[in-house]
Order: structure tokens, then C-alpha cells, then sequence
């Protein structure tokens, strides 16, 4: 992970949801190399625990199935920041299933934690900045699926394009109090997510994919997030950026 930086965010309070690891854990460790008082918010308590310690960040313990969980823990984050500037969410599951075999328990699985939770975490940080009357960002975590779909990951895709279209509804209800919502669409990018199901055969077709001719990785997606959490992005919102490599390009 990355661990040098700068200033960009300094004074910045920063709450990242499923910031553990993976892409919420690159974007943790690099806010908080660039400033930013970082609060991680994971279910895995062990590992969130140890890059909170590493990174001089706190960490949260959250169960986003739960809404009340994932409401009051929010809440409880941003107390302990004494308040939010910023709000990523990178919490996230993928499951693959044929769609004629997708079940009901399956599908509100999927937008229980990737769309519904991100909701309740979004209500809790816009509150606290409206009421704070300094503006915020907020950087959601969608995928390439959401606009390129996908074989076998219908109800994945359909979550992360809810989360497209949840963000653009925040841009265009919260701009007035000078927050900014955004979305990131990662491609192929190489985190633990899957990597027990990831062969070099895979890597390698995957990479032929893009016009760079490789994959991305978790400091791809947080050198982007950074941009958006930044001054730098003050006049951009509503939008969902493809940070896929060139493999979706609209």
C-alpha cells in the first residue's frame, strides 16, 4: 500500500466504508498519507483494526446487512471525527450466478450491502455536512459492470448500476448545499476480492482486454479518489468515471 504523500487533504475528516482492505484500503492509506483524520469502517475487525493502527487512522467495527448497524456506526465515525468532509464508500460483494438461478435471498444479499447500505451511510454524512453548512464530497464505488454488464453477474451489475444512479440523484439534491457526488467504475482490478478463484490464465486474458494491456490495481482506483476528495474536482459532480484501462470507454 501506499504510505508517502503529501498535503491535498490535510485537516480533511474522511470516513471509508469497507476501507480494510482492497480498494478502501488503498484509498484509507492514501488519505491519510495526503492529511486526511481517517475513520475505517469494515466487518473485519482484525484487519481493519491493523491498517487503522498502521495508517494512525480509527477503526469501526459495521455490519452493513444491518441497517441499523450501518446507520449508527456511521453516525458513531463521523462523532469521533467531530464531523465529515469527505465519504467514500468501497464496501462491496460480488457473487456469480446464471440469471435464471438467481434467488431472492441472493439478489437482496448483493443490494443489501452494495446499494441499500450505501444509502443509509450516504443519509448519515449528507445530514452531518448540510448541517455542518461547509459542503462535503462523496465518492461511491461502482464497477464497469455497471455499464457493461456481465455474464453471470446480473444482480451484481444491477446493484452497482443502482449505485450509478444513486449518486447522480445525490449530485442533483445535495449540490445546493455545495456537496459533490461522484462515482468510480474500476474495471479488472487486482484485489483480494476473487483472488482465490483468479488463475494466471485469467490475469492474462483479462489484460488483453485493455488497450494498455494490463490490469489495474487498488492505487489506480485511489490515485482517482484522491482527485474527487480534493479541491481539484470542486466543479465536477454526478459523474461515473471509468477507471477500467480502456476496456469501457462512454
Amino acid at each position: 500500500m501506499t504510505t508517502s504523500g503529501g498535503d491535498r487533504l490535510a485537516g480533511k475528516r474522511v470516513v471509508v466504508i469497507g476501507g480494510a482492505r482492497g480498494i478502501g484500503g488503498e484509498i484509507a492509506t492514501r488519505f491519510a498519507s495526503e492529511g486526511a483524520q481517517v475513520a475505517v469502517l469494515d466487518r473485519l475487525v482484525e484487519c481493519g483494526t491493523l491498517l487503522a493502527e498502521q495508517i494512525g487512522a480509527s477503526f469501526f467495527e459495521v455490519d452493513l446487512i444491518d441497517p441499523v448497524s450501518a446507520e449508527t456506526v456511521t453516525a458513531d465515525a463521523v462523532a469521533a471525527l467531530g464531523g465529515v468532509d469527505v465519504l467514500v464508500n468501497s464496501a462491496g460483494i460480488l457473487r456469480f450466478s446464471p440469471l435464471l438461478d438467481v434467488t431472492v435471498a441472493e439478489w437482496n444479499e448483493i443490494f443489501s450491502i452494495n446499494t441499500r447500505a450505501m444509502l443509509t451511510t450516504m443519509q448519515v454524512a449528507a445530514r452531518a455536512m448540510i448541517a455542518a453548512d461547509h459542503g462535503g464530497k462523496i465518492i461511491n464505488i461502482a464497477s464497469m459492470a455497471a455499464k457493461a454488464g456481465g455474464a453471470n453477474e446480473g444482480h451484481y451489475a444491477a446493484s452497482k448500476a443502482a449505485v450509478v444512479a444513486l449518486t447522480r440523484v445525490a449530485a442533483l439534491e445535495w449540490g445546493v448545499h455545495g456537496i459533490t457526488a461522484n462515482s468510480l467504475c474500476p474495471g479488472y482490478i487486482l484485489t483480494e476480492m476473487g483472488a482465490d478463484t483468479r488463475t494466471d490464465d485469467d490475469v492474462a486474458t483479462w489484460s488483453s482486454f485493455s488497450p494498455l494491456g494490463r490490469l489495474g490495481d487498488a492505487a489506480d482506483v485511489a490515485r482517482v479518489a484522491l482527485f474527487l476528495a480534493s479541491e481539484d474536482s470542486d466543479y465536477l459532480t454526478g459523474q461515473a468515471i471509468n477507471v477500467t484501462g480502456g476496456m469501457v470507454m462512454h
